[in-house]
């Protein structure tokens, strides 16, 4: 790639990983290709925070002619699946990217063990008999040095030896591990002497029982990355201190293979930028994990959940989700990023695309007295007003409705301009209605409103006579009573009642005795972070299909679950037609 195309490329703001790419591209380096990499562990489900990796991984190849790869870092056959695989590669689709290839870490297990042996033969790596606990304390601390391993200077013929027994099944896990011999006075805790590889005697599910011993993260990421050809490795921040490590691994890889290539200019290079972090939501799959293992919510795809299919599941756009991240951009500090800020982007791309349709998530009966029995008008409804294309739909209208209950006040306050005796307002579409002065309501034994009666005025639909008539009420929704359909409506709010529940948790478990799991999380739960409604809405929601977005007009926006039914109708509200974020924290 040409500087005149990068410049061509460039718009007019760019974030901080950008400027590294363009000025890689423009100087040649890696041979002026640009490939990405995006490299998750499948052990549980993807979460928001991922979808950030993901935008910039695919996204910069993307612009700039590249490619991205998809590589599942397997290292830990304990946790993983193909379960969390095929949905990791389904969240990454519905993102709406495409990866170059799909590989795994286990593809390189070989290469990596070659290499660790090439590595014992040069004096790089030792094989170290401590426990953990032994090598804890012998690392030192961030202001003092370590020490060396006892085993740090034993024959390499014995080193080779051991770590073939480390793989051999008969080697007990924890009793043995493979150390890199770096530095154990470095400034930097990584370099002192880190684990390359442990013992797990287990079988892995791409590789079978070929192993017993499995490669570390940070001696398996970078190698893979140069065997692959990537050129820019972007990563979190906590990543940062990884780094010399990181680089010190991929050089020790090019000098064992025999690279004489200058290291500057082609090599992978990492970058770190800031993670995605929101309040009143707690990541990480261990996490998360916790809380569909114990029933607080149902499933990873739980509505309530912040993974990317939990987010699909209640109706965030995958649009609605980019925008939302290319907002808060990328740089060097982490950041908590308000959730208001979030459902903004998510309802701006909503109102664009979704259906606008009737229906009453809390039913009373309106009845409209001289109306005729028996009579229905059909009206047309416009779809959506941001897109003519999406077309109409018709809608009948009848004496017996039903509105929201909240739209009618037996005693209403001033400024109530809604439903109410002597009070009047206009059915969306329909005619102006007016509540009698006496006799405006019906009630149970117990006193509750059961039904409302009100009259309409005559002509004052649009394009009849009265259709300008000037009243004080507002524009109410309806459904008819005989031309509807009832439907199971799932109202969710936030799960957490903190603001910032990964300290909050943190906190509360250091001052309660290291307490772990559900235990920790449970005081900052939200119990009322689901409510199921009986509702009733228009009959052509039949014909919407899973997932697709709409509006409830004057409530908010939902879409169809993907249980739902056309003989039981589910829908789950995705976000208000206003911020309510704001207000709750005050």
């Amino acid at each position: 790639m040409t500087t005149e195309t990068i410049e061509e490329a460039r718009p007019e703001s760019v974030s901080f990983v950008e400027e590294i790419i363009r000025k890689d591209l423009a100087e040649g380096k890696n041979g002026g290709r640009m490939q990405t990499r995006f490299p998750p562990e499948p052990n549980g489900y993807l979460h928001i925070g991922h979808a950030k990796a993901i935008a910039i991984d695919f996204g910069m190849a993307n612009k700039y002619g590249g490619v991205c790869n998809l590589r599942m870092d397997d290292t830990n056959p304990q946790k993983e699946d193909t379960e969390y695989v095929e949905a990791i590669k389904r969240d990454i689709e519905w993102l709406g990217f495409k990866w170059g290839n799909i590989l795994y870490a286990s593809d390189y297990f070989q290469q990596l063990w070659d290499l660790a042996v090439e590595l014992i033969k040069e004096g790089k790596a030792y094989v170290d008999e401590q426990s953990a606990e032994e090598i804890a304390k012998q690392k030192g601390t961030p202001t003092q040095p370590g020490t060396n391993s006892p085993y740090r200077d034993r024959p390499v013929e014995e080193s080779l030896r051991l770590f073939e027994y480390m793989n051999s099944g008969e080697c007990e896990p924890g009793k043995m591990i493979l150390r890199a011999k770096i530095d154990m006075a470095s400034d930097n805790m990584h370099f002192r002497d880190p684990i390359m590889y442990r013992v797990l005697n287990m079988p892995h599910w791409r590789t079978g029982n070929k192993w017993n011993a499995y490669p570390m993260y940070d001696y398996t990421h970078g190698q893979c990355d140069y065997w692959e050809g990537v050129t820019h490795s972007l990563c979190t921040l906590e990543f940062v201190s990884h780094r010399p490590l990181y680089d010190l691994f991929v050089d020790w890889a090019k000098i064992a293979e025999g690279n004489d290539k200058p290291l500057d200019d082609n090599r992978p290079r990492q970058t770190e930028f800031n993670k995605l972090n929101l309040t009143h939501i707690l990541l990480s799959k261990r996490n998360l994990l916790v809380l569909v293992k114990e029933g607080v919510v149902n499933g990873w795809d739980d509505p309530r959940m912040p993974t990317i299919c939990g987010f699909r599941r209640r109706g965030y756009s995958p649009e609605g989700i980019l925008s939302f991240i290319d907002k808060i951009g990328y740089t060097k500090f982490d950041a908590l990023n308000q959730m208001s800020l979030f459902e903004s982007a998510v309802r701006d791309d909503l109102n664009k695309r979704a259906q606008r349709v009737s229906a009453v998530v809390d039913p009373i009966k309106l009845i409209i007295t001289n109306y005729p029995e028996g009579q229905v008008e059909t009206y047309t409804a416009i779809n959506n007003p941001e897109n003519e294309a999406d077309g109409t739909h018709e809608i009948e209208f009848s004496r017996e409705l039903w509105i929201e209950r909240d739209d009618f006040m037996e005693d209403a306050p001033k400024k109530f301009f809604r439903l109410g005796p002597g009070k009047e307002v206009r059915l969306k579409n329909s005619y102006i209605i007016r509540c009698p002065e006496e006799g405006c309501c019906k009630k149970d034994e117990q006193g509750n409103i059961i039904e409302i009666y009100a009259e309409y005025v005559p002509d004052t639909k649009t394009g009849e006579a009265n259709a300008n008539m000037k009243i004080k009420g507002k524009t109410i929704h309806w459904v008819s009573c005989a031309h509807c359909i009832e439907a199971e409506v799932r109202n969710y709010d936030r799960l957490w009642l903190v603001e910032n529940p990964r300290d909050e948790v943190a906190n509360y478990s250091k001052e309660n005795g290291d307490l772990r799991g559900i235990d920790a999380m449970r005081p900052f739960i939200n119990p009322d972070s689901l409510s199921i409604k009986t509702a009733y809405v228009e009959k052509w929601l039949t014909t919407r299909k899973p997932l697709d977005y709409l509006q409830f007009q004057r409530i908010g926006y939902y879409n169809v679950d993907p249980d739902s039914t056309p003989d039981h109708l589910i829908f789950n509200r995705t976000v208000g037609l206003k911020d309510t974020w704001s207000k709750a924290a005050k």
